[in-house]
């Protein structure tokens, strides 16, 4: 479960990040959850897009992609979405760690 100040870090860096998923209305296929899922794989963070004649919404799109691929929401802004998941073996981002009150 992500932290406020973590996810807040993870919007800083998905904000240089080339969309590289896009929804269209075919839906979610097969084929976008493996590219999701390897593309987390590589990157610990996906930014996704939903066209506008896909039938779903961005957090529609980013609801199912998260639960099939295991990874943790970011954000949903307009028809955008970030999704993490953090790579246990070869981590990339070192998230912050909160302080305990």
């Amino acid at each position: 479960m992500l932290t406020s100040k973590q996810r807040a870090q993870l919007r800083g860096i998905a904000a240089t990040e080339d969309t590289i998923v896009q929804i269209g209305k075919g839906g979610i296929t097969e084929n976008t959850v493996k590219t999701v899922a390897d593309a987390l794989k590589a990157r610990e963070i996906v930014k996704g897009r939903v066209l506008e004649n896909s039938l779903m919404t961005a957090r529609e799109a980013c609801d199912a992609l998260s639960e099939l691929c295991q990874a943790e929401q970011v954000q949903v802004i307009g028809s955008k979405f970030v999704l993490y998941k953090r790579n246990n073996s070869d981590p990339k981002i070192v998230l912050v760690k909160d302080k305990k009150r």
